[in-house]
């Protein structure tokens, strides 16, 4: 709404092409709700290839988190490489923000499946 208000101002006002420069740089809604729902599929598919071959408990486990951190370490490159940010400080971020949440799920499950909630 802002970009088309803006957009309608500057041909009134006769100022329209350098702020329609600026607007047409701004992210696309739709686009980025796309690309967010892939990147979820995708890094979903992780833990579960990980997991989906292995029997013993102790060892899927430690597979999902290696799988899981070392797709964390990509994805985070990724976003830092698109982004044009600092590798280092992409990666840890997402690094720790992707661990910290599998942490807290995997406690939550854990709690839930022992009291029986």
């Amino acid at each position: 709404m802002k970009r088309d208000q803006k957009q309608h101002r500057g041909d009134i006002d006769g100022q329209g092409s350098e702020e329609e420069e600026k607007d047409q740089s701004l992210p696309n809604p739709m686009q980025a709700a796309a690309t967010s729902a892939l990147a979820f599929s995708v890094g979903a598919l992780v833990p579960l290839l990980a997991a989906s071959f292995i029997k013993e408990y102790k060892v899927r486990v430690g597979m999902v988190v290696g799988a899981v951190s070392l797709a964390l370490l990509v994805f985070g490159w990724l976003e830092a490489l698109l982004g044009k940010v600092p590798a280092f400080k992409s990666v840890v971020r997402v690094l720790v923000g992707g661990l910290l949440a599998m942490a807290i799920t995997f406690g939550l499950t854990k709690l839930i499946g022992s009291s029986g909630l």
